[in-house]
């Protein structure tokens, strides 16, 4: 076995270079974990984590998950961090998030494709973010925390009003829009 940390209730796996959540801490601390950190590995997927069902804190960072991720059914899980990680389609993944972490308070998606702003992107500007923001509170209205500010709100009640139609979608042919903004990733104010 590698380095595994254990702290009580908390499990950390990190900088393992795994490919998968190796069945070994499933078997072994899956029935004690409340925070598990898998950051900093190989992971494309998450087959394995549904032996972790009484998780509330989940770390990704620094991994390979991409738009097929898929969690199981969490229902106490409340923080969730998939920051860079290679995310670039927002709207399935805040759908499945709706379905299987329905306690879900804290969640940040810094350093995706998905999440507009100036660390995948340089052309994003407040605006996007803010826009990227709304929407993503539409889809998931109990969040307290988004990325690393607090949701406020007014923020709350704007994504109500506005959310649904603060969706970027991406061109289906991007030839055209790269050359407009040099950039590979959702065009910006492109609505449903």
């Amino acid at each position: 076995m590698s380095e595994v940390v254990v702290n009580e209730t908390q499990v950390a796996y990190i900088g393992q270079d795994c490919k998968e959540i190796p069945a070994f801490l499933g078997r072994k601390y899956g029935h004690i974990a409340k925070r598990l950190d898998l950051s900093f590995n190989l992971l494309r997927s998450l087959e394995g984590l549904e032996t972790f069902s009484g998780l509330e804190e989940l770390i990704l960072d620094n991994n390979l998950l991409g738009n097929d991720l898929r969690l199981p059914r969490l229902p106490h899980l409340h923080t969730l961090m998939l920051n860079k990680n290679q995310i670039s389609e927002l709207e399935s993944l805040l759908d499945h998030l709706v379905e299987v972490v329905p306690s879900l308070h804290y969640l940040s998606l810094l350093g995706n494709t998905a999440c507009p702003n100036g660390l995948v992107c340089k052309d994003k500007d407040e605006g996007d973010y803010q826009r990227y923001r709304y929407f993503v509170l539409y889809k998931l209205t109990n969040l307290k925390f988004l990325d690393s500010r607090k949701v406020n709100r007014s923020e709350h009640e704007e994504a109500i009003l506005r959310g649904a139609f603060m969706k970027v979608v991406k061109p289906t042919d991007t030839k055209h829009t790269d050359d407009l903004r040099g950039c590979h990733g959702p065009v910006r104010g492109l609505l449903r």
